[in-house]
C-alpha cells in the first residue's frame, strides 16, 4: 500500500511567464507579467510555433528545469530515470527529474534542479534514508516527518561539463551551462542540468525509489509505493548509454520491461533551440542513437532436452527416497 509522504496546497506555488530570444549565438530569457499559480500556468502550456529554429523571440508559460544524473554506484555509472503519469498531457513517460521553477528562482535554477533530485530521488539503506550535500551545502530533507533520514554517510552531488552555448537570466549567464530548449507542443522554456551523483561506500543494501506529486482535488499529494519503485537506472560505457533499463533493490539490480516504453521529449532530436515532440518510443531513441537492445537469451533445443532430462533425473531419485 501507498504510504503518503507529504501533502501540500498547489495555490502557494507560483511562477512566471518568460520572455525569450533565441540567436545562434545563445539565448536569454527574462519574467514578465504577473506571477502565476499552478493551475493558471497549465492552462498557458499551450502549443506555440517559431518560423526559424536558431533565432526567434517568444513568449513562454514557464521556465521548468531537469536533471541529467549519473549516478555512480559500485564503480559503475548510470543515469537516472523516473516515471511519470502526466495528467496534462494524459501519457506515462521515462524522464529525466525535473521540476516548474517557482518565480523566485527564475535567476537560480540550478537550486530548483538540486531541490528535484532531493525530492524524487529516495535511497534507502536499512539504517534509514540517505540524506545528501551539493559541495558544501546539504540538501534538504523533504520527508524528514514521514521518513527517517540518516546523518551520515550522505551521498554527494557534483555538477558535469555543461552545455556549449550560453543561456542567460536577464543579463546574467548561467554559470553552470545548461542545455537548453523550447518545447514548443507546451510553450515552456526547459534548463537541463549534467549533475553527478556518488553514491557512499557504506551505504550497503541499497534500494532506490522515486515519488513525484499528484494532484488530487485541492491538493498536490506525494505518495511512497514500495511495490513500484518508479526509478530506473540506465548504465552507462564509456559515457554512453546501453539499452538497458533496471531497478535497484537491496544492492541487486532487477532487469526491467522496456515493452510499450516512451521516453519524455528531453530524449527527443533538438533542431536549434527547439524541440518539436511530445515524446519518443523506446525503439525509436535507440535507433536514433545507433544502439541495439538485447533480445532475452532463448534456450537451444539441446538445452531444453538437457533440462528436461535434469529434471526427470530429479523426479525418480525423488521417488526412489521416499
Amino acid at each position: 500500500m501507498a504510504r503518503t509522504l507529504i501533502r501540500k496546497n498547489p495555490s502557494n506555488f507560483k511562477t512566471l511567464p518568460l520572455h525569450v530570444e533565441a540567436t545562434p549565438e545563445g539565448l536569454s530569457y527574462q519574467s514578465v507579467g504577473m506571477p502565476l499559480n499552478f493551475a493558471q500556468t497549465l492552462q498557458r502550456r499551450k502549443a506555440v510555433h517559431v518560423e526559424d529554429s536558431e533565432r526567434f523571440a517568444i513568449e513562454l508559460a514557464n521556465l521548468g528545469v531537469s536533471v541529467r544524473l549519473t549516478l555512480t554506484w559500485q564503480n559503475r555509472d548510470y543515469w537516472v530515470l523516473v516515471r511519470q503519469r502526466r495528467q496534462d498531457r494524459g501519457d506515462v513517460v521515462l524522464k529525466l527529474i525535473s521540476g516548474y521553477v517557482p518565480a523566485q528562482e527564475l535567476n537560480l535554477p540550478l537550486h530548483t534542479a538540486i531541490q528535484e533530485v532531493a525530492e524524487e530521488c529516495l535511497m534507502e539503506t536499512p539504517e534509514g534514508w540517505l540524506g545528501g550535500r551539493f559541495n558544501d551545502t546539504w540538501l534538504p530533507t523533504p520527508y524528514a516527518a514521514a521518513l527517517h533520514y540518516r546523518e551520515t554517510p550522505p551521498f554527494t552531488l557534483s555538477p558535469a561539463s555543461g552545455a556549449a552555448r550560453p543561456v542567460q537570466c536577464a543579463n546574467l549567464t548561467l554559470l553552470e551551462r545548461p542545455r537548453a530548449y523550447v518545447h514548443l507542443p507546451t510553450a515552456s522554456l526547459q534548463l537541463i542540468y549534467d549533475l553527478r551523483l556518488q553514491v557512499p561506500r557504506e551505504a550497503k543494501s541499497l534500494s532506490l525509489f522515486h515519488v513525484d506529486e499528484r494532484l488530487e482535488g485541492d491538493q498536490l499529494v506525494t505518495r511512497l509505493n514500495r511495490k513500484r519503485p518508479d526509478l530506473y537506472l540506465m548504465p552507462l560505457q564509456d559515457g554512453q548509454p546501453i539499452a538497458e533499463l533496471y531497478t535497484l533493490k537491496k544492492d541487486q539490480l532487477v532487469p526491467a520491461s522496456t515493452r510499450g516504453l516512451y521516453l519524455a521529449e528531453s530524449f527527443a532530436q533538438q533542431d536549434g533551440w527547439v524541440v518539436r515532440e511530445e515524446r519518443v518510443r523506446w525503439k525509436d531513441w535507440l535507433r536514433q542513437q545507433g544502439l541495439v537492445e538485447a533480445r532475452p537469451h532463448k534456450p537451444s533445443h539441446l538445452q531444453r532436452f538437457s533440462d528436461k532430462a535434469r529434471a526427470l533425473l530429479q523426479r525418480a531419485r525423488t521417488s526412489l527416497n521416499k
